[in-house]
């Protein structure tokens, strides 16, 4: 019917059954058959003939336009076709856990568009166990997630290792020597529970046996840092969210704890088979490697270094 739809807007284009047989390179009485099948079709004629001329129905007049539209979006779609053969642009589509989403995420999309232009890149987010899954049945291509995953069919590449920081609102020292300890008792607002980062703070609380004063809990690094003021309160955030603008922009500061720094968890991409990978994205997910690695090690010889 498509065909016969372009016939149709030829036609009523050049006013004449005659042109447009001429200009389709094909004899009236069979562009005449043609237009006869196509309103046996649609069931209603598209023309009526007034003396010598047609003239087109008002269902002409609306599949005129239909045809129109179609001939614009097959038009359309050559072109993006034209241009995707061209540049073999994709989608890669990533999963970011609630807590990679603020801390990891933003670098790495920075860093991917920048070394791969033809590449658009869609976010979904969810918690841990989720963007597992969704990795593993394959409804995304990668998985950023704080944690390395040990599961079949599924490959965690290692990015970085990263700790817990005591921040809290500038003047408000705990005294000389901070401790685990100072802590319990200690007014903070936390991340919400049943995300990952949240178990790691409560196990950092079990293990030290810790009770701090929870005035607050939020899902939002950012409005942490915001409210801590007001409530007059510390939080723990991870090392890799941690920028010194942040800090002075939210006049806070941190305050270390060796004992935090024991606390590490890895944060990784995930993927399923990389034979189902473009070979671009297989490229810089060692590259991605390769950039933590240098940057961890740089951390190591620069006191106060960012890892992530």
């Amino acid at each position: 019917m498509q065909e016969d739809l372009q016939l149709f807007a030829a036609i009523v284009e050049q006013s004449s059954m005659n042109k447009a047989s001429a200009l389709l390179n094909l004899s009236q009485p069979a562009l005449s058959r043609k237009i006869a099948k196509l309103e046996s079709e649609l069931g209603v004629p598209l023309f009526r003939r007034v003396g010598r001329r047609l003239e087109l129905t008002r269902i002409g007049e609306l599949t005129y336009d239909y045809a129109v539209q179609l001939r614009q979006m097959h038009r359309q779609y050559l072109l993006t076709l034209a241009e995707f053969k061209q540049s073999h642009r994709f989608t890669l589509t990533i999963g970011a856990s609630l807590t990679t989403l603020q801390t990891t995420l933003p670098d790495l999309i920075q860093a991917l568009t920048g070394s791969h232009p033809e590449i658009d890149i869609k976010v979904v987010t969810g918690k841990t166990h989720e963007i597992v899954s969704l990795v593993r049945e394959k409804k995304i291509e990668l998985g950023l997630v704080a944690s390395l995953i040990d599961a079949p069919q599924l490959h965690s590449v290692r990015l970085f290792d990263d700790h817990l920081e005591l921040v809290l609102p500038r003047g408000r020292m705990l005294g000389d020597k901070i401790g685990i300890k100072d802590l319990d008792g200690l007014p903070m607002i936390l991340f919400s529970k049943g995300t990952w980062f949240r178990n790691f703070t409560d196990e950092l609380f079990d293990t030290y046996s810790l009770h701090p004063d929870v005035r607050m809990e939020i899902d939002s690094f950012e409005a942490i840092l915001r409210l801590l003021h007001t409530c007059s309160a510390a939080t723990l955030l991870p090392r890799s969210y941690i920028r010194t603008q942040m800090l002075e922009d939210n006049d806070l500061l941190v305050s270390p704890i060796p004992e935090l720094k024991g606390m590490r968890r890895t944060t990784s991409l995930i993927h399923g088979d990389p034979s189902l990978l473009e070979p671009i994205v297989r490229q810089w997910i060692t590259e991605a490697a390769a950039s933590f690695a240098a940057r961890s090690r740089s951390a190591l010889n620069a006191k106060g270094g960012l890892p992530g």
